[in-house]
């Protein structure tokens, strides 16, 4: 490339090292003093914690294989069984789960500590109210761009009496340009949920915004159903993009909202194995929300993931209530 010439770097990669080689440097020197009375093991140091860390990771990808074996046919080597990632994916949780919680010494110890949060029945309705909230953020992250290029990238139209999706649209939105702004906005918007969450209680404002979830998510079905079925789906798209949008808002506000319930309902020992628990299941969203819009996209019937979010979402409003808004609540409006 001749000197002086306007290019754009091929690989964003380049760009994140200049930044996150100072910030883990920074980490490194001044966050090692951080602990936990309840729950931080007792580290000698960073060699003795790398190993740790390993051998726990070890353990994940052990029951991770085990799933995959179940997974797949006898001839590359699986079960045979070919039994649904639905089925599979709870087994490897809970059987990495019951392994860590055998592992001998210290960290076994710690973890038994921190295990005791599953007898406690707020985890379990938390873990769901999170889910709805960070889960569908991470993964509407992931399904909103694919979204935009399939439904809106391409002409839907007749071809001998069949619906086609092939035919690709020169007036449709890009899907690059518009991808960003949703989980731009969940992520900017989160703080301002926690701020409102300290004035008017955690529970109501995830209560407000999960109607506000359902209701956006249906009109996102809607519009994206329309288009699905249109030779100019563009026609769709506005209407389309500010209701993920406001959905993409609602998820980062009851983020905040959800945090600030949890620190409402569980004491200072609880509250951070909760914490993490919550996020460690609610990530799995990443995977679940763009896998049930690729199954659905392929039965040419898109809108019918967002159908079952928003049942989704009236479940953990009922839960949401049941626990911390009726009248005889163990802790209200958190």
């Amino acid at each position: 490339i001749p000197a002086g010439t306007e290019t754009y770097l091929h690989n964003a990669g380049f760009i994140w090292v200049a930044i996150l080689i100072p910030v883990v440097i920074a980490t490194w020197i001044g966050m090692n003093n951080i602990k936990a009375e309840h729950v931080s093991p007792n580290l000698k140091g960073p060699l003795p914690a790398f190993a740790k860390i390993l051998g726990m990771l070890f353990i994940g990808f052990v029951t991770a294989t085990f799933g995959l074996w179940l997974m797949l046919p006898s001839n590359v080597g699986g079960s045979g069984w070919m039994i649904s990632k639905w089925v599979v994916l709870p087994i490897v949780i809970i059987l990495t789960v019951l392994a860590l919680r055998m592992i001998p010494g210290s960290i076994g110890q710690s973890l038994k500590h921190q295990y005791k949060i599953f007898r406690n029945k707020h985890t379990w309705a938390m873990t769901v109210i999170y889910t709805m909230t960070f889960g569908s953020f991470i993964g509407f992250a992931v399904a909103f761009g694919l979204a935009i290029k399939v439904v809106f990238g391409f002409q839907h139209i007749m071809v001998d009496g069949v619906m086609t999706h092939t035919t690709p649209n020169p007036d449709g939105p890009s899907a690059l340009m518009f991808a960003w702004t949703g989980p731009f906005i969940g992520a900017l918007i989160r703080p301002v949920g926690g701020m409102i969450a300290d004035k008017m209680g955690g529970a109501k404002v995830t209560q407000i915004i999960s109607i506000i979830m359902v209701i956006s998510t249906l009109g996102v079905a809607y519009f994206m159903k329309k288009a699905y079925a249109s030779a100019t789906p563009q026609e769709y798209f506005v209407p389309f993009l500010i209701l993920f949008l406001i959905l993409f808002a609602a998820t980062g506000i009851g983020n905040g909202s959800t945090f600030k319930t949890i620190a409402g309902v569980f004491n200072k020992e609880q509250a951070g194995p909760v914490l993490g628990w919550t996020s460690a299941v609610a990530a799995y969203g990443a995977f679940i929300i763009p896998k049930v819009f690729g199954e659905q996209i392929k039965a040419t019937t898109p809108e019918n993931a967002l159908y079952g979010f928003a049942i989704f979402y009236t479940v953990c409003i009922l839960i949401n209530w049941w626990f911390y808004l009726r009248p005889n609540a163990y802790v209200k409006n958190p």
